[in-house]
């Protein structure tokens, strides 16, 4: 009898591995690993890879598309999870699970991301990750940036490979897709939106690649920074999330992570790919600033800090036109990654995975109270409350930072030097310059209300997902913004950015016209809704001329609201 089992159960496994062998999975590879880490993958690389694993497993994996580039680029898209009769909003919200969206590429420089997400998304259709698939629902989209990812060169200075090359930090347009997720300029950003109204993710996920300071960590991450998030959203993931996610990656690959950062010589600007741009004052200069231009420059100089000063660890912005930071003010969770650009690909892809892993672990072992911590915020009224309109760093005591240092190593392929991180740290203690509070403030009020008229704010704010409601009625009892200052700040991505100042004030004799629409503050986005329409906020409507047409009067904001 013992032997016969022992028969079935070898002829059972016999027949697993043929299985396995047989299936198209067993041998797919990412462009990546199949060029042994000297490529990255192209537009019909990305795709083909995605439609084989959909086709090997077609009750796991649905293969879509989610919006078209300016180039005329359908968007790939995967959804993955068990139990589903589809891929629409529909079939995905009535699994119940906790939505999880993993988005890479949006620079297309930045390519472990990719790579990494195309990883995963062969994993879970193999079954590796099927505790996950219980409790989670996935939307992938790896080639966020699909145009930029087509304009291949040496395209990251002293970025450590692939040494083929990569694709451009923006789009086809010239515009910075990071930097669009309130003004909506790219069809890639207004397809993004679309996406989340749609499904409604609860976590989101950005894969980056640092191009800033010669620091010793393999892996660098964030949270939304900008101070209006929800508290309890941001003590989930500064308590308890990247915690766990630091621990299990240092116990399981003895790799060290930390909050994103950039070391700066105070007065200065921190640097890195995530700011506005600049040097990085960190041992070492950003790529494309000082290094790494051509073979014999200066590249990959390890620069000691300046003699007894104490340098800070500085972030980049708070404003939510930044992906991890617009996800925090829709009360989603929203975790960026930000890869060594000096380590090795393969390393950096790697670090990425292993990123993914223990994000979703957690995520995993906690969905429930991820989704109950989404329904709470989603309620909460923050009427009366007082919210920020604009932030500046919050410089708070001191934290140990592990600097590192690279050495220039040749790009056979460029001809140019790239910057290889050594195994070498030291710890540096630096200021805390990692968080946001507020520099303006104003009183979340129960309504804004919109002139009809105002067509492209209207249009912009239903894009968003806010609801908007016609006035039946005229509405008495509001206030009106009396404008004291009214000019251009910067040019930035095509437009003269404008700030106004002044004061909100009680409007006796002024009423809300028929027609109008309602914007109510006790909706779920209210958040988003507040730093749109608050005529001092540094990334609202006001800001990316929206309004232009509707300030010919100097002296008053055009939204009227009632406390």
């Amino acid at each position: 009898m013992r032997r016969a089992v022992g028969l079935a159960a070898a002829l059972a496994l016999s027949a697993y591995v043929t299985h396995a062998q047989q299936s198209p999975l067993a041998d797919l590879k990412t462009k990546a690993e199949a060029s042994d880490f000297k490529s990255t993958s192209n537009y019909d690389d990305v795709v083909s890879f995605m439609k084989t694993v959909a086709q090997a497993s077609p009750k796991t994996v649905f293969y879509t598309s989610y919006g078209t580039t300016s180039e005329g680029r359908a968007m790939p898209l995967a959804i993955v999870g068990t139990g589903l009769k589809d891929a629409t909003p529909t079939s995905v919200k009535a699994s119940g699970k906790l939505r999880v969206h993993v988005q890479a590429n949006v620079h297309a420089g930045e390519v472990e991301g990719k790579e990494s997400a195309l990883i995963l998304l062969r994993e879970l259709a193999q079954g590796k990750h099927d505790d996950w698939l219980r409790s989670m629902v996935f939307l992938i989209t790896p080639d966020y940036n699909a145009d930029g990812n087509e304009k291949f060169g040496n395209n990251r200075g002293t970025q450590n490979g692939p040494i083929n090359g990569e694709g451009t930090r923006a789009n086809a347009q010239g515009l910075n897709i990071n930097r669009d997720y309130m003004k909506l300029d790219t069809p890639e950003a207004k397809a993004f939106l679309k996406l989340w109204n749609d499904y409604d993710p609860h976590i989101g996920f950005d894969l980056h690649t640092s191009d800033g300071s010669y620091h010793g960590y393999y892996l660098t991450y964030s949270p939304p920074l900008n101070p209006d998030t929800d508290p309890a959203i941001m003590k989930i993931m500064t308590d308890e999330w990247f915690p766990f996610v630091t621990k299990q990656i240092k116990t399981k690959y003895n790799w060290d992570t930390f909050y994103y950062g950039n070391a700066a010589t105070p007065g200065g600007r921190g640097g890195g790919g995530r700011g506005r741009g600049g040097a990085a004052a960190a041992g070492g200069a950003a790529p494309g600033v000082a290094a790494g231009r051509g073979r014999g420059g200066p590249a990959c100089v390890n620069n000691p800090p300046p003699e007894g000063v104490t340098r800070e660890w500085q972030t980049f912005e708070h404003v939510p036109r930044f992906h991890n930071n617009y996800v925090g003010f829709r009360n989603r969770f929203g975790l960026l990654s930000e890869a060594y650009a000096y380590a090795t690909f393969q390393d950096r892809i790697k670090a990425t995975s292993d990123f993914l892993e223990a994000a979703l672990d957690f995520a995993n072992q906690n969905a429930a109270k991820l989704k109950a911590a989404i329904v709470a915020a989603d309620k909460q009224r923050l009427v009366g409350q007082t919210l920020a309109t604009t932030a500046k760093i919050k410089r708070d005591g001191t934290v140990d930072i592990l600097m590192g240092e690279v050495e220039p190593v040749h790009n056979p392929v460029s001809d140019r030097d790239m910057c290889n991180r050594k195994d070498a740290t030291r710890v540096e203690r630096m200021v805390d310059a990692m968080w946001f509070e507020p520099a303006t403030t104003e009183t979340v009020p129960s309504a804004y209300y919109v002139p009809a008229e105002a067509t492209k704010a209207i249009e912009l704010l239903k894009a968003h997902g806010i609801v908007l409601r016609p006035v039946t009625r005229p509405v008495a009892g509001v206030e009106q913004f009396t404008i004291a200052s009214n000019s251009p700040i910067q040019n930035f991505e095509g437009h003269a950015m404008r700030k106004i100042d002044g004061k909100w004030d009680a409007a006796p004799g002024v009423t809300v016209p028929r027609g109008a629409l309602e914007v109510s503050m006790t909706q779920p986005l209210a958040r988003l809704a507040f730093y749109l329409l608050e005529p001092a906020s540094d990334d609202g409507l006001v800001a990316w001329n929206f309004l232009d047409d509707q300030l010919n009067d100097p002296k008053a904001y055009p939204v009227l609201r009632k406390p």
